[in-house]
């Protein structure tokens, strides 16, 4: 059975890499792919990134950085521009697995929810509403913009989910790898840095 979920993690993370996937998605693409029952037990998201992060060694090692930093410079331009709703960076872009292909996910914690909408609006930014699944399985807002990177030449897909104020305790506890899930303005800005040196 731990070949098996071994065997979509890697075809997993292979589809996160070159396609863009998301793990959820690419994880059911992998079972299919593979002839599986569609009732095959999934890998853990971990197991999955730990196997994007060997995709990325392996295949990617010469333009996965370079996208990666500019990605992380997009992520602090938003974060500054949302900086009055405590903005957090998470997901791949923080983890330093994402590619040109990743989309940034910026975790916002208002007091009013629609108060980061409104900020949207308020500087004519195009967006689109959807509902997402938070980081504690329950349905959050997101608004979702195309940003350009200059670095990428080409669009990115921004993704700012708009949590209560209150949210933001919990968002900071470690991750089951013991790592901080998602990191503020400081922290990304800190990463830059490192990314620099």
């Amino acid at each position: 059975m731990d070949t098996l979920k071994s065997e979509i993690a890697a075809q997993a993370a292979r589809m996160v890499v070159e396609e863009g996937l998301e793990y959820g998605p690419a994880k059911r693409h992998a079972v299919k792919q593979l002839g599986l029952p569609s009732r095959t037990p999934l890998p853990g998201n971990d197991e999955v990134e730990d196997e994007v992060r060997e995709y990325i060694a392996l295949f990617c090692a010469d333009t996965q950085p370079a996208e990666l930093l500019a990605l992380r410079r997009l992520a602090v331009v938003w974060m500054e521009r949302m900086v009055a709703f405590r903005p957090y960076l998470g997901g791949a872009v923080w983890h330093g697995t994402a590619t040109r292909l990743s989309d940034i996910y910026i975790q916002l914690f208002c007091d009013d929810s629609k108060s980061a909408e409104i900020a949207l609006i308020d500087h004519r930014v195009s967006y689109v509403p959807r509902s997402v699944m938070g980081f504690h399985g329950e349905s959050v807002e997101a608004l979702s913009v195309h940003a350009f990177s200059p670095e990428l030449k080409e669009e990115v897909g921004v993704h700012l989910l708009v949590y209560d104020l209150d949210d933001v305790r919990g968002a900071l506890r470690p991750d089951a790898k013991g790592r901080t899930p998602r990191g503020d303005l400081t922290a990304v800005r800190r990463l830059l840095h490192d990314d620099r040196l």
